[in-house]
């Protein structure tokens, strides 16, 4: 039997004039199992969510201004692809509408990731986050965790363009977290405390774990861990193409399992493990 369109997850997306929230509302129009109801960006507000996606077709979906807006159409879950400072406004007000949420946006911290969890904890509701959907990035972590159980020093570049705001990325900083906790054996090199020099060019450290970030025209996304032994070294990295396709998939994927559990997810492979 067709499913009927009550039975269709209900989305929100908020950023839905971005690089990826326009693919997603395309995408999610040419699904079976879900169904736009609302959607969020400042500066195009009053337009049609589909006109703005390029659809051939409008969606009927008018762009609020707020999540608040938006929700009230109804919805099961609210994508969020939209910047840092945003993020915890529309997580609290899909959370307190009793909408589950996946977060695609990139530059919250563990501080953040916690007090989220707290509240989606508190309401019996789930939260997807990851610093990158795609499922290349999601090998690259799983990859770099296995190799941080038998190499300690790891460091790890990330790489963008020239206007990228946040520093690290969102792929670097959740993998820098997870490989911190991850690894066995200490690092051998030397305390930033010790060093000669400017402390800055050692990189940010998230946790013990060097991060450098490179804002650079001609790149997209892309990230790198590097491990080190004496004698020898191994370099996993994942690049992005132009297309915002990877990140869509991983996303509605996202979008299908948050449902299912509560409380925070983090990683596209946390949250297929669902």
């Amino acid at each position: 039997m067709a499913q009927t369109e009550q039975k269709k997850i209900r989305v929100v997306v908020a950023g839905v004039s971005g690089w990826v929230g326009r693919e997603l509302v395309q995408a999610i129009a040419a699904s079976d199992d879900l169904v736009l109801t609302g959607a969020v960006a400042r500066g195009v507000s009053g337009q049609d969510a589909g006109t703005l996606a390029g659809l051939p077709k409008p969606l009927g979906v008018p762009v609020h201004i707020s999540a608040q807006e938006a929700l009230a159409a109804g919805a099961d879950v609210l994508v969020d692809y939209t910047k840092p400072q945003a993020v915890r406004a529309h997580v609290s007000a899909a959370l307190d509408a009793g909408v589950a949420v996946v977060i695609g946006t990139s530059g919250l911290t563990a501080e953040d990731y916690f007090e989220i969890d707290s509240m989606a904890r508190a309401r019996s509701l789930g939260v997807a986050a990851a610093g990158n959907f795609s499922v290349t990035a999601m090998l690259l972590k799983r990859f770099s965790l296995m190799a941080a159980q038998y190499v300690g020093d790891i460091e790890i570049i990330d790489y963008a363009g020239p206007q990228k705001p946040d520093v690290p990325s969102g792929t670097a900083r959740e993998l820098a977290e997870a490989l911190e906790n991850a690894r066995e054996h200490p690092p051998t090199a030397k305390p930033v405390a010790d060093i000669l020099g400017p402390k800055e060019a050692r990189g940010a450290q998230i946790g013990t774990v060097p991060v450098h970030s490179v804002r650079l025209p001609s790149y997209t996304l892309s990230c790198e861990a590097q491990f080190g032994l004496p004698g020898e070294r191994l370099t996993i990295r994942h690049d992005a193409g132009a297309s915002a396709a990877p990140y869509v998939a991983g996303t509605l994927l996202a979008v299908r399992k948050v449902g299912k559990f509560i409380g925070l997810r983090r990683g596209l492979d946390g949250i297929l493990d669902a």
